[in-house]
């Protein structure tokens, strides 16, 4: 087993935590925070989906941390069905107050249909 190259460095490495990962692995997700951001100002977000729901724009950081769970996932919510109707299909966009469960397994649904 010791013998076995790689293998064991690659078992140690699958268990270790984020500290243990290097520095720059507790930064990973305000990185791909601003990535999302970038792409969803390519697609003019702004415009197309806050305007009409009367939403502010997001911040660099918007899920990186979490500040206000349930505005947060409404907005997730909002983007996503916003995203899956840019895509070509109908998608109904969810209420503040919908279910959580219904909403995500409606958005998983639809984007399984892709």
């Amino acid at each position: 087993e010791e013998g076995a190259p790689g293998r064991r460095g690659e078992r140690e490495r699958s268990d270790e935590g984020p500290a243990e990962r290097g520095p720059g692995a507790a930064f990973h997700m305000f990185v791909l925070m601003e990535d999302l951001l970038d792409k969803l100002k390519l697609l003019s977000y702004e415009e197309e989906a806050l305007r009409r729901h009367n939403m502010r724009p997001l911040s660099r950081h918007y899920f990186a941390l979490p500040t206000n769970p349930g505005e947060q996932f409404f907005m997730f919510c909002t983007l996503a069905a916003w995203l899956i109707s840019k895509a070509g299909h109908l998608f109904e966009q969810p209420q503040e107050y919908d279910d959580p469960n219904a909403v995500i397994s409606n958005v998983l649904s639809e984007l399984r249909s892709f």
